[in-house]
């Protein structure tokens, strides 16, 4: 083997270590770009084929001219040719003159002008070609996902029981009465005796009127009935006196009819003098603005030295023990309360039966109001705007801990569902409407299920479709797991108090 051999073959050694780095494919692409295409793809001709100018070869003719160089580059045996002596000032970029490309053969004979778009075409094709070629390289590959450890997550077994079924509804809190408290008469207010927000007895004084201009009005009106009590007796005298001697003859009848009609006047006097008394009596007394209900006085809504009229609101005393609640409910629900109830119960005792089924008050604050409440009645109709009516329930309320204008919400027990498959909340996800849980299969593999959800009672969720007992759920760590990761379960059990 002689010395070109042993170096061809160190070198063809070397290629072959380094074909695979990132280096290799950068060298080839610079070699690419620096290959003049006009004289590397030029024929090696021989000295027998030199065409005289102006002359081609005919079509379809074969001929025996060796392979172009650029098919022997292609094979590993690259031909770099610089630009030829003729292109003094490339303006191309590709060693190619700027008015023309031109093909020669030797001694510049034979020219034969050749297509400008082709070559760039042939140069994005090799640069195309050499970087897919080095996407194989070793140093560009991404790490292989496989390599990764498992996820730890923690995970739950889909649980099966029997569960009570409730339906909630939003709810507002009223008085059992609201009495808005108003004058009956007008007049300057001069004194308020009740404490605001506390607590008041019916007949108990909230407010007192400037009572004089009444008690003068009084003072007038008795004046007024003792003057006609005066006329009445003076009438009776007359008509006493003179009946006999009009039997007699004595004096006229006329006399004794003028004197029968001025008795009959001053009796109706009188009738209409009382009267005056007793409404100054009435007006006078109406200067003590009384609450009419026992419960709680609102805050005075004037000021003392206010002049007030019988359109002004003072206060509102509203009644608490009990204390109505009102809550609206779909006609869906309407008809299904409907159909439980016995036959017998008239419409306007709907929901209104001895079995219609206890409420709960849940507070805005979460907690559940220790006393149970009871349908009192339903509204009349059903609203057409909201396609819900009106119920009104009634909770006892003792120490007057709620209030008018509180919000809650009202449940019912509806029934008990029967072998309900449940999971904790937090391993339900919510996206755009759908539910998902991260499902644990055999492998300690993720599978991303879509899930119909139901009820939900206390800490669990009740799952309609999507999901069997006994299946193994994410619980902690639903963010980070994705559909066939692969990670290290950890089983939790539910806390038992979670089903209450």
């Amino acid at each position: 083997m002689g010395a070109v051999d042993i170096g061809e073959q160190a070198e063809g050694s070397k290629r072959s270590q380094n074909v695979g780095s990132p280096r290799c494919c950068q060298e080839r692409v610079r070699n690419l770009m620096s290959i003049d295409f006009v004289s590397w793809c030029r024929p090696e001709q021989s000295s027998s084929q030199v065409w005289p100018p102006g002359a081609s070869p005919a079509i379809g003719a074969r001929t025996s001219a060796p392979r172009p160089a650029c098919a022997n580059a292609l094979e590993g045996r690259p031909k770099t040719l610089g630009p030829t002596p003729t292109d003094p000032s490339p303006e191309g970029g590709f060693g190619l003159p700027a008015a023309s490309l031109q093909e020669a053969g030797p001694q510049g004979e034979g020219l034969r002008p050749a297509g400008r778009s082709a070559l760039p075409r042939v140069r994005v094709g090799l640069i195309v070609a050499a970087l897919l070629t080095g996407s194989s390289c070793g140093g560009l590959k991404p790490p292989s996902a496989a390599s990764a450890p498992p996820t730890p997550v923690v995970v739950v077994k889909a649980m099966q029981m029997d569960v009570p079924v409730h339906a909630e509804w939003v709810a507002t809190l009223e008085g059992y009465v609201n009495a808005q408290i108003q004058p009956q008469v007008s007049g300057y207010l001069i004194r308020q005796d009740y404490q605001e927000g506390s607590y008041v007895h019916k007949g108990d004084v909230l407010f007192e009127i400037d009572p004089r201009p009444f008690q003068a009005v009084l003072d007038q009106a008795k004046g007024q009935l003792a003057q006609a009590r005066a006329q009445l007796y003076l009438a009776d005298v007359n008509v006493k006196r003179d009946t006999p001697l009009v039997q007699e003859r004595a004096i006229a009848q006329s006399q004794l009819d003028t004197e029968i009609a001025a008795q009959m006047l001053a009796k109706a006097a009188i009738q209409a003098d009382e009267a005056a008394v007793e409404q100054a009596q009435l007006n006078l007394g109406f200067t003590s603005v009384r609450s009419l209900v026992d419960g709680i006085a609102g805050i005075a809504t004037t000021q003392m030295g206010n002049l007030v009229s019988p359109s002004t609101v003072l206060t509102t005393v509203s009644q608490v023990d009990p204390i109505k609640v009102y809550f609206p409910i779909s006609e869906q629900e309407y008809l299904r309360f409907t159909s439980k109830l016995p036959k017998k119960n008239s419409a306007g005792d709907l929901l209104h039966a001895s079995d219609s089924p206890s409420l709960d008050l849940i507070l805005s604050d979460g907690s559940t109001y220790p006393h149970k409440g009871r349908v009192i009645f339903t509204d009349r109709q059903v609203d057409p705007q909201t396609g819900t009516i009106r119920v009104v329930a009634a909770f006892a309320n003792p120490g007057n801990i709620l209030r008018p204008g509180q919000f809650g919400r009202v449940r019912a027990l509806l029934g008990v569902r029967q072998g309900a498959v449940l999971v904790p909340q937090r391993c339900v996800t919510e996206l755009q409407g759908t539910y998902e849980v991260a499902l644990v299969t055999a492998q300690n593999s993720i599978s991303i299920r879509k899930v119909k959800v139901g009820e939900r009672v206390g800490l669990l969720w009740v799952i309609n479709e999507g999901l069997a007992p006994g299946e193994t759920v994410v619980a902690e760590g639903t963010s980070k797991v994705r559909d066939g990761m692969l990670v290290t379960p950890t089983v939790e059990t539910p806390a038992p108090e979670g089903s209450k």
